[in-house]
């Protein structure tokens, strides 16, 4: 029992719809490249950094920038990891250096003071949206480096997503800002 009054879900239809099951429907085209950007920290999980190079490819994006030793797990992974392409750097501070020089948007994904609600934030086309560590999120001196930061809102226990979670959330923000691409 879904708790609505089916007599007041709709009250100008007689008959309720009709759905058919349309799995793996080609990809929705993109007009033009996504602008924007994954630049992981060093993650823990090699199975979370696979998740987010799927999340990447569904929503096409290009790129993921993971620091540290981060493996795809094509398992995972699926066609994402044939579609994204994936490049690993050492350390996160060179990285955005680059990328600001590209003209990149310097956006953290991360619980912390000043940041604003995912929802409510305009993301510029060009963005690279900086994903923190499971357990330590972003560093100060990585922190300090960004040009916003944006939170998801929480409203229940545990006080925090998962990574890979997270980031498809902000994902389909951006993607929803910008449905052509």
């Amino acid at each position: 029992m879904t708790g609505i009054d089916s007599d007041s879900a709709r009250p100008d239809e007689t008959a309720p719809a009709t759905f058919e099951h349309t799995r793996h429907k080609p990809p929705s085209s993109l007009t033009r490249p996504r602008e924007i950007v994954l630049v992981c920290a060093p993650m823990r999980s090699n199975v979370n950094v696979s998740n987010i190079i799927r999340t990447a490819g569904c929503c096409g994006v290009p790129r993921v920038i993971a620091c540290g030793d981060a493996k795809i797990e094509t398992r995972v992974a699926r066609d994402g990891a044939e579609t994204v392409d994936l490049v690993c750097r050492r350390s996160l501070p060179p990285v955005l250096n680059t990328l600001r020089a590209e003209r990149y948007r310097l956006v953290g994904l991360e619980q912390a003071s000043g940041s604003q609600c995912l929802p409510e934030y305009a993301f510029p086309r060009k963005t690279a949206l900086v994903i923190g560590n499971e357990r330590t999120g972003l560093a100060e001196d990585v922190l300090a480096m960004l040009d916003d930061v944006v939170e998801i809102p929480i409203y229940g226990l545990p006080h925090s997503l998962n990574v890979a979670n997270a980031t498809a959330m902000a994902l389909y923000e951006y993607c929803r800002q910008y449905p052509s691409g």
